[in-house]
């Protein structure tokens, strides 16, 4: 048996508590008290005590994918009559469109198409960055590394650095789940196991590339799964060069299972309350010293629950995402623009800050249109 008082005073110290003691945590801490610590936490790492958010959007380079996980609603198998692959025309339109809303970064991803290999993703990247040099290419993540990888009979880190060349600027924690292999294999079979994901990020590391952790529950996971997760994220970042940015946040956002294979056939729904969400974000603060930024996941869970987060260990609120297509294909219904997400922020008792992907900050654009929210 633990004492609260003792792991709390361990917590403080920004030690590494051991899967037992962050189970016990979560799981007989008053919910105030856990507040208390994580809060105490974020006012020791982000000195600044503003909150930060982002401007960018979601485009999918492509909807073609064959790993089949049992959670989304987006993607399309080879051949189908929705299937497609970005041209660069939309691109160009898109991009322009979230530069007038004062963007500065797409996010890029889409599925593992088994045709499109890395001299794809290298031109792709080259002729965005040859006419938008400043838009900075979040793209990808650690699954369709490793599937580029296999089709290419090459290696993370050969793949990883040709992107980087052609303009990739920092990698997404995508595809992370639950870095638990019992879990990927009823979930997302069809996607690299978590040794291969983790392995992804640490070439990345090694490359000085940003990245982020993410983490999706509230599904078929196990608490102490969540944990394994956690501290795999945290050995991980451990392991970065002197130097190098690492995983600048950590993200963690609770499954949507509306019409998705797993609600359907598996029966498998979430189940998250507002207090669970709260607590795995102060566990979150708590559990990983090593990562600064901790984001609530507004798009998940609303603008109430992310603003209570604010005050139990987050510092970030994220991006408006101008375009979003595949959490909200599985029902993530919320919405914010520049204007109300930076109210959300002053509501709960914070100075909203723009920020880039590397958590630098950013002015406000003189100009900045409305976007106006079709998706």
């Amino acid at each position: 048996m633990f004492d609260l008082p003792t792991l709390y005073d361990k917590a403080l110290r920004s030690e590494f508590l051991t899967i037992e003691e962050g189970m016990f945590l979560f799981e007989h801490a008053p919910l105030a008290e856990l507040m208390a610590v994580a809060d105490t936490l974020r006012r020791q790492k982000v000195p600044h005590g503003k909150v930060t958010w982002q401007i960018d959007r979601n485009v999918n380079t492509t909807n073609v994918c064959i790993a089949n996980c049992k959670f989304c609603n987006f993607y399309r198998i080879p051949g189908h009559a929705e299937a497609y692959i970005t041209d660069m025309d939309t691109y160009r339109k898109k991009i322009a469109e979230t530069i007038q809303w004062g963007g500065d970064q797409l996010l890029l991803q889409g599925g593992h198409h088994p045709e499109l290999g890395l001299k794809y993703y290298v031109d792709t990247f080259r002729d965005i960055k040859a006419e938008f040099p400043d838009i900075r290419l979040h793209a990808l993540g650690p699954p369709e590394v490793a599937h580029i990888t296999k089709l290419e009979k090459s290696t993370h880190a050969e793949v990883l650095k040709a992107l980087q060349d052609a303009g990739m600027d920092s990698l997404p924690g995508a595809g992370a789940e639950i870095l638990v292999d019992r879990v990927r294999r009823l979930i997302s079979k069809g996607k690299c196991g978590a040794q291969e994901w983790l392995d992804v990020m640490h070439e990345a590391h090694k490359l000085n590339m940003a990245t982020s952790g993410t983490m999706m529950f509230g599904h078929v996971e196990t608490l102490r799964e969540r944990f394994e997760h956690l501290e795999k994220l945290r050995e991980v970042q451990s392991r970065k060069p002197e130097g190098s940015y690492g995983f600048t946040a950590f993200i963690p956002w609770t499954f949507q299972d509306v019409d998705t294979l797993l609600t359907r056939i598996r029966g498998v729904h979430n189940l998250t309350t507002s207090e669970e969400y709260v607590r795995m974000i102060a566990i979150s603060r708590i559990f990983l010293p090593n990562i600064t930024n901790i984001q609530a996941s507004w798009l998940t869970v609303g603008k109430a629950v992310a603003q209570m987060s604010l005050h139990a260990g987050a510092n970030d609120f994220g991006s408006i995402m101008l375009e979003e297509n595949v959490v909200s294909a599985a029902g993530a219904p919320h919405r914010f623009t520049y204007k109300s997400i930076q109210e959300a922020i002053a509501e709960a008792g914070f100075e909203p800050q723009l920020r880039n992907q590397l958590y630098q900050w950013r002015e406000l654009p003189a100009v900045i249109e409305e976007q106006v929210i079709t998706y």
